[in-house]
């Protein structure tokens, strides 16, 4: 009888090949569509009479005619269901085997074992893993470009882009999708899925399932969302710096992770499809529009100080919503809507029955294109919506509304994702819309408003409205307000904006055309968070100004520091400045409403270390950080990781007066070699957002 008396996966030549050396696991990991080799050993030769079939199988019951049995015989059946088989050499009891699965076979965890006549074989470490593969051309996800893979496949670190439409900044992230456990995790996500095997070999199903995966609405997926401010019985949002704590926290006990917003759900599900071989990016929008009626209209109500009023409104815009990119053949779907897809796993409307979005094709967004799937009308409008402005005033005792002016450009602005190879920010606003006023601009918006119903001009308040001030109008594509007497507002800072420090502001009035303008300005300062909800009102100013033809003057509105401080220290969130205006000129009757949002700025954490390391060998990286504020940092935490050179550690800093220097040691030991990232945030009451990165190659 012939027996197999061991097998040795080749793990050193084959992960290599397969760009899969750096996942941290003991099994073999391959890539679909591409050869392995496996050496088998016999208890004795291996002659022309004698049977020899590799089985692989998936799920709980591999079947052949299920398609999740595939029996592999070199000298029978060389082909089964597109994955083949060959032997390679012979000497001795020794056999070299290789085999190439093919390249839409199901994602997950094959099984193998060895049947030789009435002998089974089933060796150690017996799973194999079987990803997508970008580099193969066969396959779905086949990407035609390196330096692409090595960013959207490869890459394990880098930034996702947050603040607002004019201050935009890097928060790091580290991906870590080749980290221990995480791999894993992503099976077990699978596993979890409602898809059927079948659909496993499908990235379209794939992305999907996973975007509702990654957030815990529905089915206890990873992540449970939290935008209450409240997160004492988790982890705050801001306080995550990478996907692999919250992955490895996942796998080990199954349950929700507490807590994320969007940046935290677009970091987590770029891990899982990176670590699956999608190629994945983070994608921000800034003035991202929540739109619930999908009508492509957000209503904003202001109060005669020029407040915001939140409590009114069904929509709102956030001041950044991030969301994912994934590279795929839409084979669907008719031709031309290949490439990049929208998902997001950003628990906001229920598709289909769950929370999970996309993918919709980012060209069916840009032509729109809207009815193709999955939910390409939500993505459209987070874009595209218009805002409408409408003034609320207390008239006997009831509300009426006043349409003040409509914006048509404000949303959808400087779309952002990291660049390919640098760390640089790279815009890709072109990619999901054409140039705003342009002739394809205005043809997709008709395609679009064809499947989309544009509501009438009337405000829709969060209640039923008795009597409204405006009539019912007919469905109309938006214009943007345009005034007689040229009016512009600018809203500026005349100094760094630093938390501690008065918040000098300065809110300058134009006029363009000739005549003498009477201007009256309201203008008012909140906090709020990302999701563009008001945390506090700081100040408000309200001026009647004379400009004569084309004019300019500037009003300043300063807040001092005990205006905001308690609102600062007792948020749990990182706040941004949003400032609102609303001007009318008396003569025309004009209105004009602008906003702003601003971040604070922060003294920076240096990080020092060498430039170069050898593996394997120690090195200490020290984090600096001197307060340079006007008031003390509360119980300030340093949170820093370093994929491949030490886990993510917490040092707990206690209070930090101003003018003090904190400093921090860690030891590192290189395991893997390569550019290496080490990344730092420090949190207290106070701030929230400043954190660090600096790279080190490790030889």
């Amino acid at each position: 009888d012939l027996k197999v008396t061991g097998i040795d996966f080749l793990k050193s030549q084959n992960c290599p090949e397969h760009h899969t050396d750096a996942y941290n696991i003991k099994n073999l990991v391959v890539r679909r569509g591409k050869p392995f080799q496996i050496q088998l050993s016999f208890s004795r030769e291996l002659k022309a009479s004698d049977k020899l079939a590799l089985r692989f199988g998936i799920g709980e019951t591999p079947m052949k005619n299920k398609g999740t049995l595939m029996s592999l015989n070199p000298r029978r059946e060389p082909d089964f269901n597109g994955w083949k088989i060959s032997i390679v050499k012979k000497s001795g009891t020794e056999c070299l085997l290789s085999v190439t699965s093919s390249p839409s076979a199901m994602v997950g965890k094959y099984t193998l074992n060895v049947k030789t006549g009435t002998n089974t074989y089933k060796p150690e470490n017996s799973e194999v893993y079987v990803l997508f593969n970008p580099w193969c051309e066969g396959d779905a996800v086949f990407l035609d470009d390196d330096a692409k893979r090595k960013e959207y496949v490869l890459n394990d670190t880098g930034c996702i882009y947050v603040g607002s439409a004019y201050s935009i900044y890097n928060r790091p992230w580290n991906f870590g999708q080749f980290e221990e456990f995480v791999l894993d995790a992503c099976m077990y996500l699978l596993e979890k899925s409602p898809l059927r095997l079948g659909h496993r070999r499908d990235p379209v199903a794939v992305s999907r399932a996973m975007s509702a995966l990654v957030n815990a609405n529905d089915d206890s997926g990873v992540l449970l969302g939290n935008w209450s401010g409240n997160y004492s019985s988790g982890t705050s949002p801001l306080d995550w710096i990478g996907s692999v704590s919250i992955l490895q926290q996942y796998y080990k006990t199954k349950k929700p992770v507490c807590y994320g917003q969007c940046w935290v759900f677009a970091g987590v599900l770029t891990t899982v499809m990176r670590c699956l071989g999608v190629p994945a990016r983070c994608v921000t929008t800034f003035n991202s529009a929540h739109d619930t009626d999908e009508n492509l209209r957000v209503d904003i109500y202001l109060n005669e100080q020029g407040r915001k009023v939140d409590s009114m409104s069904f929509d709102s815009v956030w001041n950044f919503h991030v969301w994912n990119d994934v590279w795929m053949k839409r084979t669907d779907l008719p031709a031309g809507f290949d490439g990049w897809q929208a998902i997001d796993a950003t628990p906001q409307e229920q598709s289909q029955g769950a929370f999970q979005c996309g993918p919709s094709p980012v060209k069916a967004v840009r032509e729109g294109d809207v009815y193709l799937p999955f939910d390409s009308k939500f993505v459209y409008a987070e874009v595209n919506a218009d805002q409408v402005y409408w003034l609320v005033k207390k008239v006997d005792g009831k509300d009426k509304f006043y349409r003040l002016s409509t914006q048509t450009q404000g949303i959808g602005v400087n779309i952002s994702t990291k660049a390919v190879g640098q760390d640089k920010r790279e815009d890709i606003t072109s990619e999901y819309k054409f140039p705003e006023g342009s002739e394809e601009e205005r043809m997709s918006m008709q395609r679009a408003t064809t499947f989309i119903r544009p509501s009438g001009l009337r405000p829709r308040a969060n209640y039923a409205f008795g009597d409204s001030t405006s009539a019912e109008a007919e469905p109309a594509v938006l214009q943007e307000t345009v005034t007689k007497s040229g009016l512009q507002i600018e809203i500026t800072n005349k100094a760094a904006l630093y938390p501690g420090n008065p918040l000098e502001l300065a809110i300058t009035v134009k006029t363009s055309t000739p005549g003498s303008w009477t201007v009256s300005l309201i203008g008012s300062c909140q906090l709020q968070s990302y999701t563009g909800k008001v945390k506090a009102d700081l100040g408000s100013i309200k001026e009647i100004i004379k400009l004569e033809g084309k004019s300019e003057k500037q009003i300043p509105l300063k807040i001092a520091p005990e205006a905001y401080m308690k609102t600062l220290s007792s948020v749990e969130d990182e706040v941004l400045i949003h400032i609102t205006t609303i001007a009318e000129v008396q003569e025309t009757n004009d209105k004009l409403t602008k906003e702003v949002t601003k971040r604070f700025e922060y003294p920076p954490i240096i990080i020092q270390m060498p430039e170069t390391a050898k593996l394997n060998k120690e090195f200490t990286c020290a984090f600096i950080f001197k307060n340079k504020l006007n008031v003390p940092l509360d119980n300030c935490k340093l949170m820093v990781e370093g994929l491949g050179l030490f886990k993510m550690t917490t040092f707990n800093q206690g209070d930090l007066p101003p003018g003090r220097i904190m400093k921090s040691e860690i030891i590192c030991n290189p395991t893997r070699v390569g550019e290496k990232k080490i990344v730092a945030k420090l949190t207290s009451n106070q701030v929230k957002g400043i954190s660090a990165e600096k790279s080190i190659t490790i030889t």
